[in-house]
């Protein structure tokens, strides 16, 4: 009797789950996720996910965890001053969640326990503390720059208006004689956004900072 030969890799791996699972997150949102869905997905029977993962919910950690570390974090380790750090990872930050916009609401509370983000939070408060911050301040700083690429990456401000220009009526809406053509830009219009409000966040830090500087002296 012929016998099949076994595969030479197993068939599934902690790394091919949480691939597929991104993939299926970016496709299709949060919601497309399960493990029955995922599984077929795979080409596997449910159960055998529960090898690798415990829940969905560590499937998701995993998935996020993932996202978060396509994150840049060398400028808090090669010498960039603080300022030019928190601007290079915060366009870090916000290209990896916009790449993956539908798994954003699941990072949006927080690192937990995930390694990768766990990695960033140390280095953002270390870059911090390290570039004379205290520790307080170093937290708000991590804190106040999450919830502001987070919060930018969750949605579209150019794509929530319409095209249509008689959608705006100037007797009802004075000031938005142009809205309708927000939405044939949304990438530029957004990315304008973000850099405007990054760097009026950092402007204001380097004020703060000034004032740390005054009070010493």
């Amino acid at each position: 009797m012929c016998r099949m030969a076994r595969p030479r890799k197993p068939l599934l791996s902690r790394d091919r789950i949480v691939t597929a699972a991104l993939a299926l997150v970016d496709a299709e949102g949060l919601a497309a996720l399960s493990t029955r869905r995922l599984a077929a997905e795979l080409g596997v029977s449910g159960p055998s996910l529960y090898n690798h993962f415990a829940t969905k919910e560590a499937i998701l950690d995993a998935v996020a965890d993932l996202v978060v570390g396509q994150v840049d974090l060398s400028m808090f380790s090669d010498g960039r001053d603080w300022r030019t750090a928190l601007l290079d990872w915060g366009r870090s930050y916000r290209g990896a969640l916009t790449a993956h916009p539908h798994i954003v609401p699941f990072l949006a509370v927080g690192p937990g326990l995930r390694p990768a983000g766990l990695r960033m939070a140390d280095a953002v408060f270390g870059g911090m503390v390290d570039a004379g911050w205290p520790p307080a301040q170093a937290t708000r700083i991590g804190a106040l720059m999450r919830f502001f690429v987070t919060g930018s990456a969750l949605g579209t401000f150019a794509g929530g208006f319409v095209a249509d220009a008689q959608a705006y009526d100037p007797a009802d809406y004075p000031h938005l004689g142009q809205a309708h053509l927000l939405s044939r830009h949304p990438e530029r219009v957004d990315n304008a956004a973000f850099e405007t409000g990054l760097r009026a966040l950092v402007d204001g830090l380097e004020l703060q900072y000034r004032g740390l500087g005054d009070a010493l002296g």
